[in-house]
């Protein structure tokens, strides 16, 4: 299949020229260095092409990764070499808050410019989804005294080793794929309260796709008292709305109740300024396989939201799960390319700033390829593997060269429309229970990690 690209999009071409200006922006270096003095003197390993060093993240050795990068850096020429303590030395004087500058203030704004792409919404809300995941950090003395300290044991109990523990939490958009907000903090911090941290950085009219764990009566709250709507799925032993609709067990049920706090949340509700009541809508809905699954949500009115849609609504959740896959499986997030509290937050947002990246750099194609593939019993899509790993090859040409942003572009789209997969939506492998052994043979054999 032949599939024909659009003229390229000026918010893209008008991004990629974006990031590199501000790359090389005195005020954004001066902002984003650890001393003053930092990055003045003329050497080899400046501010930017430290930064796009962290951001081609592989699981290559340090020094390996520096001979390439050099090479592509000099193209015909010859380098001079750098060693790998350089380059540690180079990125000590980074700060972290580069690559959330560069993601929150240009990458988010071009795609959610009225100028950009035509974004997927759910009867016009952003359909937004606010989930933690836990990552195992390097064990240094420094991540053992900012992160959570988690002991392992054995079959004989404890074995007096630990390690440090964080919680990544990432407000992302269900539909588009996109991470808005990052969070870093010690797994020992509740995902339910670090959700709360990141609601206002959500928008009215925004639709939260919550999971069991989050339907409390005060997380609810703070929903409506930022004016965000939510869809929260809801355990056999929450509200009594809920527990009444479990016991019934019939789907396509939709009832809207008052709710009021816990006697023993009250004062703390007062406190926080929340709402003491709350309307909230129940629908129930029947899973493919046969479980009942009841829905809490904001959106009163059945003729505007109907109850049959919410089920599909909700799969969409699904999709942030695959994102956390996504950065540890394929990104190998995990791997930290340096044992430093900010090298480790320096991986972690520089992750999520590339995730973004690839999807803004692969809408058009998959744009185009849906197009052309409307007929076909598999429609296709951007191979995710390969747009990663092109962006990866193509980083240094993309951002920091002076070759035509449209050349460069234009060379990714055609590489992305010509290596597609299907999608095939009918698939649904079954979940097995989980196994160490199969886990470990996963991990040590079946793993793709595309960096």
């Amino acid at each position: 299949m032949r599939s024909i690209l659009t003229p390229l999009p000026t918010y893209l071409i008008a991004l990629i020229q974006n990031l590199r200006a501000r790359l090389l922006a005195p005020d954004f270096v001066a902002q984003h260095r650890v001393r003053p003095q930092d990055f003045t003197r003329h050497r080899q390993l400046t501010f930017p092409l430290v930064m796009l060093f962290v951001l081609q993240k592989t699981v290559k050795s340090i020094q390996n990764h520096l001979h390439e990068f050099l090479k592509d850096l000099a193209g015909q020429e010859l380098f001079e070499p750098v060693t790998a303590g350089a380059m540690t030395h180079a990125r000590a004087k980074l700060k972290h808050t580069a690559f959330i500058e560069l993601n929150e203030q240009i990458v988010l704004p071009a795609l959610y410019h009225s100028q950009g792409p035509e974004l997927r919404r759910w009867r016009g809300h952003r359909l937004l989804g606010i989930d933690s995941s836990l990552l195992r950090l390097p064990n240094t003395q420094e991540l053992l005294q900012k992160f959570t300290v988690v002991q392992t044991s054995n079959q004989r109990g404890p074995s007096g080793i630990g390690y440090p523990q964080g919680r990544m939490s990432v407000m992302y958009d269900l539909l588009n794929h996109l991470g808005l907000d990052a969070r870093l903090e010690p797994s020992s911090l509740a995902e339910m309260d670090l959700a709360i941290e990141q609601l206002p950085k959500a928008q009215a009219g925004d639709v939260l796709i919550n999971d069991r764990g989050f339907t409390s009566y005060q997380y609810l709250a703070w929903h409506h008292r930022l004016g965000l709507d939510y869809i929260a799925r809801c355990s056999s032993k929450s509200f009594a709305a809920a527990q009444d609709l479990f016991r019934m067990n019939r789907a396509g049920r939709s009832l809207v109740v008052k709710l009021i706090p816990p006697s023993n949340q009250r004062v703390a509700c007062r406190e926080l300024g929340l709402p003491l009541e709350l309307k909230v809508r129940f629908v129930s809905l029947r899973l493919s396989s046969g479980e009942l699954e009841v829905l809490a949500t904001s959106l009163l009115d059945p003729d505007q939201y109907p109850t049959q849609e919410f089920l599909e609504v909700y799969h969409w959740r699904w999709n942030h799960e695959t994102y956390y896959g996504k950065l540890k499986g394929q990104l190998d997030l995990e791997n930290f390319s340096g044992q430093t509290l900010e090298a480790v937050q320096q991986d972690y947002f520089a992750a999520v700033l590339l995730s973004n990246l690839q999807v803004a750099l692969s809408q058009p194609a998959d744009q185009a390829l849906s197009q052309n593939s409307q007929e076909h019993k598999h429609p296709k899509q951007v191979n995710g593997a390969v747009a990663y790993h092109a962006l990866k090859d193509r980083l240094l040409e993309l951002l920091y060269s002076e070759l035509p942003v449209e050349k460069v572009v234009s060379e990714l789209q055609r590489l992305l429309v010509s290596t597609p997969v299907s999608v095939r939506a009918e698939r649904k492998p079954p979940r097995r229970e989980p196994s160490l052994n199969r886990s470990y043979h996963f991990q040590r054999r079946l793993r793709k990690i595309v960096f």
